[in-house]
């Protein structure tokens, strides 16, 4: 086995929204490997928040303002970085929302924004560097799915439809585009610790465990939740030709949950 199979060296890669969080964990992960390392965020205060942090582990990363749902601004980034730093390599499907709202309380307005943000981008990001990716004979595109790719949960109705959408887009480039030594596969992780998920791993007054925090340890075999740096092998995996001969694959990165049913009460 050539282990130099999963370097990354020379390639560039573009995560959306990796300011901070899963997103940014991925890319340490690929400037690591070897890979320039390019980002997108919605606003200047986000990038400025991103370039902050990446240069404070040592990371040369580029950051531009972008809103991902906006097809022109899409391609005119991808027109930028080629120019800036090269052509695109690698392409993270990171950015994306979650509205935690009853169905029946969400408006139409509501659902089709968490559908434009978590669906629709990653088809206009993948649309804009494949014709690029063809021409060069290879590339990669990891679209970061989730467990509401498989399942459906309370209040998650538009997250759900868009990550189960995801996963679908995900086979149908590998579908259309395999041949071209382009592999599209998705990264599903299951709850991972972040600063967003901070409030409900806090201990309660009385010393116990959120309760939230609670129903995710008895659902996971692994018995704790996830944290960034669990993705990152699998990231640099599917980045790399070492997964040359894995597409529209979805990698559930979850402590085993999907595949549990539950202790018996």
């Amino acid at each position: 086995m050539d282990m130099n199979a999963f370097s990354l060296k020379g390639k560039v890669a573009w995560i959306t929204g990796a300011s901070y969080g899963i997103g940014f964990s991925i890319a340490e992960a690929y400037a690591a490997a070897g890979a320039a390392i390019v980002f997108n965020d919605i606003n200047q205060e986000l990038v400025d928040k991103g370039l902050k942090a990446y240069a404070e582990k040592g990371i040369e990363a580029k950051g531009y303002v972008c809103d991902v749902t906006d097809e022109a601004a899409v391609q005119e980034l991808v027109g930028k970085i080629e120019q800036e730093i090269g052509t695109i390599d690698i392409l993270v499907n990171n950015a994306g929302i979650i509205r935690r709202i009853p169905m029946t309380e969400m408006s139409a307005a509501e659902f089709r924004k968490v559908i434009d943000v978590d669906l629709n981008a990653p088809f206009i990001c993948a649309k804009a560097v494949i014709p690029t990716m063809i021409r060069k004979g290879h590339g990669k595109i990891i679209n970061i799915c989730s467990m509401m790719s498989e399942l459906g949960r309370e209040t998650v109705s538009a997250y759900a439809a868009a990550k189960g959408g995801l996963k679908m887009l995900t086979r149908n480039i590998c579908s259309e585009y395999g041949g071209h030594n382009i592999q599209c596969n998705g990264i599903g992780p299951g709850y991972i610790a972040t600063p967003q998920t901070a409030p409900l791993r806090e201990r309660q007054a009385d010393g116990s465990r959120h309760p939230f925090d609670q129903f995710i340890i008895a659902k996971t075999p692994a018995a704790r939740w996830g944290t960034p740096e669990d993705l990152q092998g699998p990231a640099v995996f599917l980045a790399s030709d070492a997964s040359n001969f894995v597409n529209g694959h979805v990698l559930y990165v979850d402590g085993g949950i999907l595949a549990y049913i539950g202790k018996q009460p």
